[in-house]
């Protein structure tokens, strides 16, 4: 017996920064699964920066989005009809077919979660991609060691605020974040526990930086670029390691931004600047899992959330997360 579902289509190819035009959202009907098949009810969805690369039409590390078909992201929901043993009706599953209400799958791209010790949703934020995004830029891309100054911008985001956290858990003596406006910046520090934080909308990044770091930042973790790149590199300490994650302040542009005007201060400090991609470092997912586990236990990993209600907000959820509306992870639930 098939399944009405609403899903979001790609229309058009933005430029510059996505408008409600680009995207449409369009009922379809969704058929009972054959062998080796799943019918999922998608429960929650996630948005995330990558995304708006996904909606150029450019080569990638993922390809790009098609026109008129539904786009893709991460989800979790419960299975409603199965034809696999492995996934019977009512277990809890991670996939990647977010973006719609109802989602048939072939069972092997489906992953079964325990949503006991945590919400099924923490598996798109904390115990999912988001997590071991910080905790690969961490341990194997910026190696923090005990006692580094750690700096990390877009820190009241999904990836930042765990990036603080995980980077104090790992022996940082001093976490610095950077994130937009005054509420943000109190989150960061009496919610997220770090110890320094700067709203960049102030202006004066650098000289702020300077003055919550005086003797300089052995890591920085870069999830905007930008102005904060340029900032970080002026602050970071001989060997300095910076692990790029993430540019976001240049994802609408229309034009390719210049590069940090000061980028010769790497030779001299002997900087390490590397950029990484979180699918490279899924042998660490198991590590990360356990010990994110543990902290979240014992209240030493705080999280936050960012809803939104229903697929028919999920592109305002979308637009929102890319104009830094969100604290934490944004996430859109799709059913009641």
């Amino acid at each position: 017996m098939s399944v009405t579902s609403r899903e979001i289509h790609l229309v058009s190819r933005p430029v510059g920064e996505p408008r409600p035009k680009n995207f449409a959202l369009v009922e379809t009907t969704v058929e009972d699964p054959g062998p080796g098949q799943v019918l999922v009810r998608n429960d929650w969805m996630s948005v995330d920066p990558y995304m708006r690369g996904r909606m150029n039409d450019v080569k990638s590390y993922v390809p790009p989005y098609r026109l008129g078909e539904p786009m893709e992201g991460g989800a979790v929901g419960v299975v409603t009809a199965s034809g696999s043993d492995d996934l019977p009706v009512g277990t809890t599953v991670l996939h990647s077919a977010g973006w719609r209400e109802y989602a048939l799958l072939p069972a092997e791209v489906v992953r079964a979660v325990d949503a006991s010790p945590a919400p099924a949703q923490a598996y798109l934020g904390v115990l999912g991609m988001v997590g071991l995004t910080a905790y690969a830029g961490l341990t194997e891309v910026a190696e923090v060691r005990q006692g580094d100054v750690v700096f990390v911008s877009g820190a009241a985001g999904a990836v930042g605020s765990l990036a603080g956290q995980i980077a104090r858990r790992l022996g940082a003596s001093r976490v610095i974040g950077s994130a937009g406006g005054p509420e943000k910046k109190r989150r960061l520090l009496e919610e997220f526990g770090f110890d320094a934080a700067i709203d960049y909308k102030e202006g004066g990044l650098e000289e702020r930086l300077a003055e919550a770091a005086p003797e300089g930042v052995d890591v920085y973790f870069d999830n905007v670029g930008g102005d904060h790149l340029r900032a970080a590199i002026a602050a970071m300490r001989q060997h300095g390691r910076i692990a790029l994650c993430g540019a976001v302040s240049q994802y609408n542009a229309t034009e390719p931004a210049p590069g940090p005007d000061n980028l010769f201060l790497a030779v001299g400090k002997r900087l390490t600047l590397r950029g990484f991609i979180v699918s490279d470092h899924a042998h660490l997912m198991k590590e990360y899992a356990e010990r994110a586990s543990g902290w979240l236990a014992d209240g030493d990993l705080r999280t936050q959330e960012t809803v939104v209600e229903g697929i028919d907000n999920a592109v305002r959820a979308f637009l929102d997360m890319m104009r830094g509306a969100n604290t934490g992870k944004m996430l859109v639930r799709l059913t009641s």
